[in-house]
């Protein structure tokens, strides 16, 4: 529960390094480019690793574990998904999700207890490492589009009697140490903290600048009640808060809610008056919830995790976060990053 995750998620892991950037999600990347990102994240001292066999179906998993595979194993915590299988196909029907990774697999929906079994051994695999440290069940939430017939209602009950209990048992058994869901949308997190005993659950775009007064009022007490943790994934919004011409993930990433378009505004008003990157500000906030035990970032090349790094060192003025409360731009009750002193009175 709560104590366990945080004895898993030392200082040195809060802060860790998302695989869907070199899955070649949202651009191509090559091995070398991929490989130079992963040694630039290791040298800035990032040891938490986040993947998926969905991310590039197989690609992220194969690059991670290439770096992975000649580090010393205690030094880094990594994390996958269960969920969905691979298996390599001549027709690959599935190619138009990862167009861009160039990868030989069909996708399998498989939320069973052979199935998330399969999956770990299958991850391990393909990273050449000994184990996982946490298993997320991955995309087990209504926004998911591509599931079988019965829709996510007939998923997340095969999952139910599946996936939570022969996790439960393989964490007991040592195979992993923690698992949860890892979702872009609370209800599945909500639902399996009632149904099962998870550790830890990956909340992905639900917690950010933009976003946030459901997680903070919803989710958070209901994970606290609970004693279950928080990693907060894509703070960013996919990219959007930093400039990105997308918003979240799924099919219609590209239609970006007009509110949303217009609060960035705001929040890049307030961030100039202040000289405050918008980009750091959005990750510092995602952050600061006491039931997060780590932030988990994407980054496709060796500047953009050197800047997401940074960011997590900067200072915030006082009054950045005083403004934007004063602005009701985010929620009165949001914690916020220890900052810097007040502004002089003038």
């Amino acid at each position: 529960m709560l104590d366990r995750a945080r004895k898993i998620f030392k200082p040195e892991f809060r802060f860790g390094l998302g695989g869907v950037p070199l899955g070649n999600e949202f651009a191509k990347h090559t091995d070398k480019q991929a490989q130079a990102t992963l040694e630039a994240a290791w040298a800035l001292g990032v040891r938490y690793y986040d993947v998926a066999p969905w991310y590039g179906l197989g690609l992220a998993e194969r690059r991670f574990g290439h770096f992975l595979h000649g580090q010393r194993r205690d030094d880094y915590l990594l994390s996958s998904k269960v969920g969905k299988l691979l298996k390599a196909s001549q027709d690959n029907r599935h190619a138009s999700m990862f167009p861009l990774s160039d990868s030989p697999n069909d996708l399998v929906i498989d939320y069973t207890a052979d199935g998330v079994r399969r999956s770990i051994e299958d991850s391990l695999q393909r990273m050449g490492v000994s184990h996982l440290d946490i298993a997320f069940v991955h995309d087990l939430s209504p926004d998911f589009a591509w599931f079988p017939e019965g829709g996510w209602e007939k998923q997340y009950e095969i999952a139910r009697k599946g996936a939570f209990p022969a996790l439960s048992k393989m964490r007991d058994e040592g195979i992993i140490r923690a698992w949860g869901v890892g979702v872009n949308t609370p209800y599945a997190i909500l639902k399996v903290i009632e149904d099962a005993d998870p550790d830890v659950c990956l909340c992905a775009r639900q917690y950010s600048l933009i976003d946030h007064a459901n997680a903070l009022n919803e989710v958070f007490p209901a994970v606290r009640a609970k004693q279950v943790s928080l990693v907060i994934g894509s703070a960013l919004n996919a990219g959007f808060v930093s400039g990105s011409p997308r918003y979240n993930y799924g099919k219609e990433n590209f239609k970006i809610p007009p509110e949303a378009i217009q609060k960035l505004a705001r929040l890049r008003e307030v961030a100039q008056r202040h000289g405050v990157d918008l980009r750091t500000a959005a990750l510092q906030f995602s952050a600061a919830a006491s039931e997060a035990v780590a932030l988990v970032v994407g980054a496709g090349s060796e500047q953009q995790i050197q800047q997401d790094w940074n960011s997590m060192q900067a200072t915030i003025p006082h009054d950045f976060w005083s403004e934007l409360k004063q602005e009701r731009l985010i929620e009165p009750n949001a914690p916020t990053p220890p900052t810097g002193p007040p502004a002089a009175p003038a």
